[in-house]
């Protein structure tokens, strides 16, 4: 499997947060989980003041711009890129240009530690297992596990709500295998 790169994509003014939901629906929708691992609209905090009095706000780092941590193939480009409100990948032409280590590290994303704690996961259980959820929303639920993110640290079940199975993702720390 192909490894997973930070990239920039470019979306309309003040989309940003549109556009992070509509690909997080549409990572669910059609589970790409393990290809498309993270979206982020980095925020900053900073100190505003209006009228004599400070407030603390948080604003976009990058307006108009959409962090994606993904594996890049033919179907993770065309999701992003045909989602509502995204205008193209940064980089020449039509080929994304993964950012470095270097560029991500200002953002508070240091991605060798990021790789050191997905590797330094171990579960006791694998896709197929059935678990119980022994903490959250979803407590006392049972289920068979449909896929394990290490990068997220989440498996992913299908679960009945109103008579149709319905996948959520719920934290390794929140189930047991049963």
């Amino acid at each position: 499997m192909a490894e997973a790169n930070w990239y920039v994509v470019h979306t309309y003014s003040g989309y940003e947060n549109k556009v992070k939901a509509n690909i997080e629906k549409t990572i669910e929708n059609r589970h790409l989980e393990d290809q498309i691992l993270e979206v982020i609209v980095p925020l900053q905090d900073v100190v505003e003041v209006k009228n004599g009095t400070k407030k603390n706000v948080s604003k976009k780092m990058f307006p108009g711009y959409v962090l994606i941590n993904m594996v890049m193939n033919d179907d993770t480009w065309y999701v992003v890129r045909n989602t509502r409100g995204v205008t193209g990948f940064v980089g020449p032409g039509s080929k994304p240009v993964p950012l470095t280590e270097e560029e991500m590290r200002p953002l508070g994303i240091d991605l060798a530690a990021e790789r050191a704690k997905a590797a330094a996961v171990e579960v006791d259980f694998e896709i197929g297992d059935t678990i119980e959820v022994v903490s959250g929303a979803w407590k006392g639920t049972i289920g068979q596990i449909k896929a394990i993110s290490l990068q997220r640290q989440t498996v992913s079940i299908d679960i009945d709500i109103f008579g149709r199975a319905t996948s959520v993702e719920i934290s390794f720390m929140d189930v047991k295998k049963m």
